[in-house]
């Protein structure tokens, strides 16, 4: 029965059946179209019809554009399942064959693998990747040969790891060197900011320089020297994490913080020295030992001092501080710490004491009890010079006043992996450091009785055998940094004298940049500040002079004693001083004011300036004689033979 299609609008469903479904079995599945039927055009359900359509139309567009129907031949359509059944036959072939001959212990080698068959056509497409098909070929293996490709095999391009780990001195940056004046002193301090772009120096002569590397020339001066601690030796420098800041640490009882061009941001306070109780006081009551910030805190910093405390700061509170550690002696009583550090993470305090202990806190609690102590790290009564964390923190390396380096396991923190020995020191702030790979750990040294050249000694860090050792100068090395990001060496010395170490190829900026520069002298340019107007017809009076080289200018100038700027000409007469117009001397001013005629010089002698009137005034008295004329008696004169004049009144008495 045939059923009247359903239209809503303009579609229009036909839920009859055709005739030739209809007529299927029941078993049969129904591939009629059913529920809404389909809109717009009938699609084409056959996929070959489809591609030859698409095949057709794209042939047709490139036959139209390019002037050709089609590009080659055709891609050839592969069957998955037959190509991996090929590879594992071929595999099993190959397989059996390797049995075979090892078996027969037949020496010759192996046949090529065999490769599918190509048809003679040309296969263009993909192919399945080879780890889908079956186990894998099996491949020689070859030592000290190469391929026959002419490529390295895996066990040459191994070696060459073993080839870096035996060059341990290649990695040195020590090509090149470069040497900066500090001055006379022993420079005890040094930093680097992290960044590398600056460098500042301190030394034993209260002295605080500062270095710009993007700045200098080749010259190697400072841009800045100053005594930020008046008469104190300097004792430490030290960048903090972001290099805004440079805390200075001296032998007065107040550490200060200096800006990047060396001006004071604030300084410490000074504790009450009567009060006992060092917990007592808001400060240091004693000279400091050294000091340091914190790697992640960018406000906070730690000194310690002779007073036997360390304590933290804040810089925006430096009246007052933070937290105070006491660390102690065997028996209870203080030790004064003479270095001081923060782990590399930052959660642990450590300082070496005069006693020869390491004492260690942890910085995330109360700084009451100790997280671990080492006594008898180094010898009693001697000073711990320096502590350094390793880059990755598992290490720890001291050195101290006993003439020893010694490096410990943190894992394993109660004997040294390796104790470095016959390293004099003389000095309280020797230095040691590891490499940025942690590789190598190096310290300087002082100079012994006979020796001619201090030395920077590196070892390794694993095998603990010395790598190399660097002759610096003819003086002690007290001080060393192996800044990571430049990959230099910076070396102190105790004549004054601070070194940089660097390799040409491996090294970035620093001191690089500094010696590409050279030394220019300054060439004073004469700017003319007023427009010059040419008017030639203009007259004498308004006429402006021609515009003349520099030189000859200069030279005019210089004869212009107002434009040269020429001092007063020395003074050929009188004393003292400059001398009036008038005369230096009472008489001088009273012959120049008298009417006399001729003007007397100030280097005649003034009685015989007088003098030389004296017969005129005689014949022609003016002044004195006209006054006494009429009343002035005749004078009587005594004779020089002395019979004719008066007797003397009084007499001897005649016995």
């Amino acid at each position: 029965m045939n059923k009247k299609p359903i239209s809503i609008g303009k579609i229009s469903f036909n839920i009859s059946k055709t005739p030739a479904t209809s007529n299927n079995d029941d078993n049969e599945p129904d591939t009629s179209t059913s529920g809404f039927g389909t809109f717009g055009r009938t699609p084409i359900q056959e996929q070959k019809e489809m591609e030859e359509i698409a095949d057709d139309l794209e042939n047709q567009h490139v036959h139209q554009v390019m002037g050709i129907k089609n590009f080659g031949k055709k891609a050839k359509n592969f069957n998955i399942e037959e190509l991996l059944e090929q590879a594992k036959k071929t595999a099993q072939e190959a397989n059996k064959k390797k049995l075979e001959e090892e078996a027969a212990k037949e020496k010759e080698p192996d046949p090529p693998n065999p490769e599918p068959e190509e048809d003679e056509e040309d296969i263009i497409g993909p192919l399945p990747p080879s780890s889908d098909i079956g186990p894998p070929l099996p491949v020689e293996k070859t030592k000290g040969k190469k391929q026959k490709d002419g490529e390295d095999s895996y066990d040459e391009l191994s070696s060459s790891e073993d080839e870096e780990e035996v060059s341990l001195e290649k990695r040195i940056p020590n090509s090149h060197e470069v040497e900066m004046l500090h001055g006379t002193k022993a420079v005890v301090a040094l930093a680097v900011d992290p960044s590398g772009a600056r460098l500042a120096t301190g030394a034993v002569d209260y002295d605080v320089s500062f270095w710009d590397f993007a700045g200098m020339d080749s010259s190697m001066r400072s841009f800045r020297t100053l005594q930020p601690c008046e008469n104190h030796p300097m004792r430490a420098l030290q960048y903090s994490a972001t290099g805004d800041a440079l805390l200075v640490v001296s032998g007065a009882a107040q550490a200060k913080v200096l800006d990047r061009d060396g001006f004071e941001v604030l300084e410490c306070v000074k504790g009450d020295q009567y009060i006992a109780d060092m917990a007592k006081t808001k400060g240091h009551t004693a000279s400091l030992n050294s000091g340091c910030w914190h790697p992640h805190i960018r406000e906070e910093f730690m000194t310690c001092s002779q007073d036997g405390t360390l304590r933290l700061w804040l810089t925006e509170n430096p009246k007052q501080h933070k937290a105070i550690i006491k660390p102690r002696q065997q028996g209870g009583l203080k030790t004064n710490p003479t270095a001081c550090a923060f782990s590399r993470d930052g959660n642990t305090v450590v300082c070496g004491n005069f006693d020869g202990s390491i004492q260690m806190w942890d910085h995330r609690k109360t700084f009451v009890n100790t997280t671990a102590v080492l006594r008898d790290a180094h010898q009693k009564q001697t000073e711990i010079t320096s502590i350094a964390y390793s880059y990755l923190g598992s290490y720890l390396a001291s050195r101290g006043n006993d003439d020893t380096l010694k490096l410990w396991d943190l894992r394993n923190f109660r004997k040294p992996l390796n104790v470095f020995g016959n390293l004099f020191s003389r000095y309280e702030q020797t230095d040691c450091c590891f490499s940025p790979d942690d590789s190598m750990i190096f310290t300087g040294e002082s100079l012994q009785r006979g020796q001619d050249v201090g030395r920077l000694v590196f070892y390794n860090a694993k095998t603990f055998e010395q790598v190399m050792d660097i002759g610096v100068t003819k003086s002690h090395v007290i001080k060393g940094i192996w800044h990571a990001k430049l990959n230099q060496i910076f070396v102190s010395c105790g004549n004054g004298v601070v070194k940089c170490y660097y390799d040409q190829k491996r090294s970035l900026r620093g001191a690089k940049l500094c010696m590409v520069k050279t030394h220019r002298k300054k060439h004073s340019v004469e700017v003319v500040s007023s427009q010059q107007i040419i008017t030639p017809h203009a007259l004498p009076l308004f006429r402006q002079e021609k515009l003349r080289t520099s030189k000859k200018k200069m030279e005019k100038e210089r004869l212009d004693p107002v434009k040269s700027h020429r001092p007063d000409l020395p003074i050929t007469s009188g004393q003292g001083g400059r001398v009036a117009a008038s005369g230096s001397t009472l008489s001088s001013f009273v012959i120049r004011n008298l009417g006399l005629s001729k003007r007397v010089d100030d280097d005649q002698d003034p009685r015989e300036a007088i003098l030389k009137y004296a017969k005129d005034a005689e014949e022609n008295p003016f002044w004195v004689a006209p006054a006494y004329k009429k009343t002035q008696p005749k004078p009587i004169f005594q004779n020089g033979d002395g019979d004719d004049g008066p007797s003397d009144a009084k007499k001897s008495k005649s016995s």
